[in-house]
């Protein structure tokens, strides 16, 4: 006679009451008050050397520019490589571009650890240097690392509970998906986003914490505190289904999405970096001949911390602060915010839901008024009695330089149902649901996800 293996209920019916009591502890964790957190963080700065300056393209170590086609490559072949890309798009003020971009095809680990301390969910986390930061330190997931560097191809030392993520059963996942990176800058990159919760007695390291989900959400309140690969996980808790209505049905809302991804063209090739019509290189960078967009530049780095202690690389820097923001009103008295079925280049899929702007206003300087992004005249003489939440986030700095968004909620009870075409009134709970599955929801609307699911502000 056979017997079956137990049935286990589909997900962990506890998990949204022990994150809704995470998120209810705001005012301290079981190592640290919140106000502790930012003398703690100096603390960390203090206690190691950190150093990031600017030199010539032809002071970068172990990286050469190749001589037949211009792209900028690792010794190793690993890591990334900065080459060329060639976009045509079926719409827009901007219709055909070149630029360079960076390619990446291996997947990284992001991870979060979890465990429960007298009853309440509290997430590890890191205090780690990235050169593009603009203060150097800022709060990171547990594991923030790329294949390159969890393989030890740079030859430095192990990275720091990386055996929860690539050995997973040792705890329970909570969450696991594939998310992109930015379209605008990456080709076709994604990372591995991972939540997981341990009863383990885990060591922990000077460098790390532990704080609520409370905690985390005062925390972005703050500016460049909370880097953007501790964000993008965050956006992936898996959130309870308060929410029971909604302008548009999950379904309707899914039909409009994958008719966006259908009549939506971008067509788009790599090309030799030297081919990228429109940009020149310099001793200091790779830039635009207009001024306008980004740099690619080069930095030497030091970090006493890191699993290699020094080292140079390329890195991108735009020209100006970007703007990201969620518009927000209530439909029947329920918290809707406009998303925006946003085509970029680097995109694996084309589109993925944006907030509702996302732009970096001097990019569009030089264009008529009725070439700018949709809602952008919002922003002007905007009331501050309308901003629900503002703050300054800085993106991926392991890649990009001093690359600042100023994101915003923004109160807009005029805006009808009725929108653009790309563009869709949803509710909280069916973007988060969305993160669930990779390639819908891009990073920067993720941004604005974990400051909902942290509770840095209810709407």
């Amino acid at each position: 006679m056979t017997t079956s293996s137990p049935l286990q209920f589909r997900e962990d019916l506890t998990l949204p009451s022990h994150l809704a009591a995470s998120a209810a502890g705001r005012e301290a964790g079981t190592q640290l008050r919140t106000d502790q957190f930012l003398p703690w963080l100096a603390e960390r700065r203090r206690a190691h050397h950190f150093m990031v300056r600017r030199i010539p393209l032809s002071a970068l170590e172990d990286w050469s520019f190749a001589p037949d086609t211009g792209n900028l490559r690792h010794r190793s072949g690993q890591f990334f490589s900065v080459e060329g890309l060639h976009a045509r798009a079926g719409q827009g003020p901007v219709r055909e571009w070149y630029q360079p971009i960076i390619q990446q095809p291996e997947v990284g680990i992001l991870g979060i650890l979890a465990k429960q301390f007298d009853g309440v969910l509290h997430f590890l986390m890191q205090a780690k240097m990235e050169p593009g930061n603009p203060n150097l330190l800022q709060l990171s997931p547990t594991v923030q690392a790329t294949r390159s560097n969890y393989s030890k191809v740079h030859r430095g030392a192990d990275v720091k509970y990386i055996d929860y993520f690539t050995q997973p059963r040792q705890g329970s996942v909570l969450a696991d998906v594939l998310q992109s990176e930015h379209g605008s800058w990456f080709y076709r990159k994604f990372n591995r986003n991972m939540l997981v919760r341990t009863d383990d007695e885990v060591p922990v390291d000077d460098d790390f914490c532990w704080l609520t989900l409370g905690q985390l959400g005062e925390l972005l309140c703050l500016d460049n505190v909370v880097n953007m690969d501790a964000r993008t996980v965050l956006a992936c808790l898996p959130a309870a289904a308060t929410q029971t209505k909604a302008l548009h049905s999950d379904t309707e809302l899914l039909s409009w999405f994958t008719g966006e991804r259908a009549r939506r063209e971008v067509r788009t090739e790599l090309i030799p970096l030297r081919a990228a019509v429109g940009w020149d290189r310099d001793t200091w960078a790779i830039s635009h001949r207009s001024g306008r967009y980004f740099r690619v530049v080069a930095a030497a780095v030091e970090a006493t911390n890191r699993e290699v202690t020094g080292w140079t690389q390329p890195l991108f820097e735009p020209v100006a602060e970007g703007t990201t923001a969620f518009l927000t009103r209530r439909f029947d008295g329920v918290p809707h915010v406009l998303a925006h079925a946003r085509a970029e280049g680097g995109f694996l899929d084309t589109v993925e839901l944006g907030p509702t702007l996302q732009y970096t206003p001097e990019n569009y300087a030089h264009l008529d008024a009725a070439d700018h992004p949709a809602y952008t005249e919002l922003l002007h003489d905007l009331d501050p009695a309308r901003i629900r939440y503002e703050a300054i986030h800085s993106e991926e700095g392991g890649r990009f330089l001093n690359a600042t968004s100023r994101c915003l909620f923004i109160d807009a009870p005029d805006i009808g149902p009725d929108v653009p075409p790309s563009y869709r009134w949803v509710t909280p709970g069916q973007l988060n649901s969305l993160t669930r599955h990779g390639h819908y929801v891009n990073v920067q609307a993720r941004t604005l996800l974990a400051c909902l699911n942290t509770g840095a502000l209810a709407l």
